[in-house]
């Protein structure tokens, strides 16, 4: 495969004098499918194989992507993106540069207790079967459950024109479950999301009666919880709902590609925008997390990223293009969904770093607040406003856990909501999730318990 690639890329820097090319290809097996209340109503499985490759001539980005490795094929299509780039540069009013990297040589290899590619459709099947039937026998009001899942394992291919060859292992399992709850006319759902870059011992830690039970109890429970109190509040929140928000409320607006869109932290480098409790990292480095890896897909070695330090901002995350205009090192923060798409910036595994508060420190002095355990989903803009949706929560009375609630959110600005951080908890979470920015990336989030002194709390007047 290295000798086919650098073929390749040796005819965009000598036949059509490229500045600089890559190509990247991929051979990796993928198994996804659907069931709902115990039937399978969607499956796939095969091989996904094809190569992406991407120049830069005269300052101008070109790309093709083959569903094929024949190297006729591959020829032809680098000269149409060499030719791409090329009527691309005769509009482009400022060449774009790279920032320079080390070349690379390395093999990274995947090293599973149990490889998902060589488990079985059928006991795969059977893992989400047994969820399902947790789920639906925990309690009678439990009316639906459904169970997405996903696999991925096999190698990735990266060669470039400046010395870098890097063959690289991907192994991802992946699941969501929702399920559903009624009664008297009241309608609850609830999710679960697992992942893991380990192998499909995932489900010997997360099994199918943890996570089954998860699902049901929290769905019941949401069935006897009242609406919140809208207005503004001091909260609680549980690592989940501090990793969606850091990821969707913050980390966007720390993807340098969207700081150079008008997001609000291209102006705010070394600039206080938070309460000194507030670090936070993005970091590709954590072993099995899922969106952990070594080297991203431009070749740059994944690292630990500080975003936030004692809430003074402290850098972005950068591809190498990004890196050359904030004269910058590239964060290995490049990233492709798959060799039909070129990388761009993405986040990893993105969360708060714990500080020195117990659980039960950060209720005190809460005489009438909500506790927000777990995230039912979340956006942001690039003005750094945000809304965080809750599917698990609590009143906070006197400084004691309370009622449960129905149909919270939160919503605020960003910064103005960093700065009334006031209490960080010492343990620590990580989520894994997905996240959408016209490719899908497998990303973590997450952190500790955190006390928010006001927050602006969705719910009825």
């Amino acid at each position: 495969m290295k000798d086919l690639l650098t073929k390749i890329t040796n005819i965009a820097t000598e036949k059509f004098t490229a500045q600089y090319a890559e190509a990247r290809a991929q051979n990796l097996s993928k198994t996804m499918f659907t069931m709902k209340e115990g039937r399978v109503e969607a499956a796939k499985q095969g091989i996904e194989s094809g190569a992406a490759l991407r120049v830069l001539v005269n300052g101008a980005w070109g790309f093709a992507s083959v569903g094929s490795l024949d190297q006729k094929i591959l020829t032809e299509a680098i000269s149409e993106a060499c030719a791409m780039a090329k009527a691309a540069s005769a509009r482009l009013k400022i060449p774009i540069k790279l920032a320079p990297t080390k070349p690379v040589e390395d093999h990274v290899t995947a090293k599973p207790k149990k490889n998902p590619a060589e488990i079985s459709v059928e006991d795969k099947i059977k893992t989400a079967t047994s969820t399902t039937q947790v789920a639906m026998k925990w309690d009678k009001r439990i009316k639906s459950c459904t169970v997405d899942y996903m696999d991925l394992a096999g190698t990735s291919y990266l060669t470039t024109s400046e010395g870098t060859h890097i063959e690289q292992d991907k192994l991802y399992v992946w699941s969501k479950m929702t399920a559903s709850a009624l009664q008297n006319g009241v309608y609850t759902f609830s999710r679960e999301e697992i992942g893991s870059t380990v192998g499909y011992e995932l489900f010997d830690t997360e099994t199918p009666e943890a996570v089954g039970e998860r699902l049901a109890k929290r769905a019941v429970i949401q069935l006897g919880a009242k609406a919140p109190r809208g207005g503004k509040f001091p909260v609680v929140l549980g690592p989940n709902v501090v990793g969606v928000f850091v990821h969707e409320a913050f980390g966007h607006l720390a993807e340098a590609d969207l700081a150079l869109a008008g997001g609000v932290l291209a102006n705010n480098m070394n600039k206080k925008i938070a309460s000194e409790l507030v670090t936070f990292y993005d970091d590709g480095t954590i072993d099995g997390a899922f969106g952990s890896f070594k080297y991203d897909d431009e070749g740059t070695p994944a690292q630990k990223t500080l975003l936030i330090k004692d809430g003074v901002v402290k850098g972005l995350m950068h591809n190498r293009e990004t890196a050359q205009k904030f004269n910058a090192q590239p964060t290995g923060n490049a990233r492709a969904e798959d060799f039909h798409v070129e990388p761009i910036i993405r986040m990893r595994n993105t969360y708060m770093a714990p500080q020195n508060h117990t659980f039960e420190e950060l209720f005190e002095g809460v005489k009438d607040g909500y506790f927000f355990k777990s995230f039912r989903g979340g956006q942001a803009n690039l003005d750094g406003t945000f809304q965080v949706g809750i599917q698990e929560a609590y009143e906070i009375v006197n400084s004691e856990l309370g009622a449960p609630i129905h149909d919270a959110s939160i919503s605020g600005n960003t910064l103005e909501t960093l700065l009334k951080v006031d209490a960080v908890g010492k343990d620590f979470e990580l989520d894994s999730g997905r996240c959408g920015k016209g490719q899908t990336a497998f990303i973590g989030d997450g952190g500790p318990h955190i006390r928010v002194s006001e927050v602006t709390v969705g719910g009825s007047s």
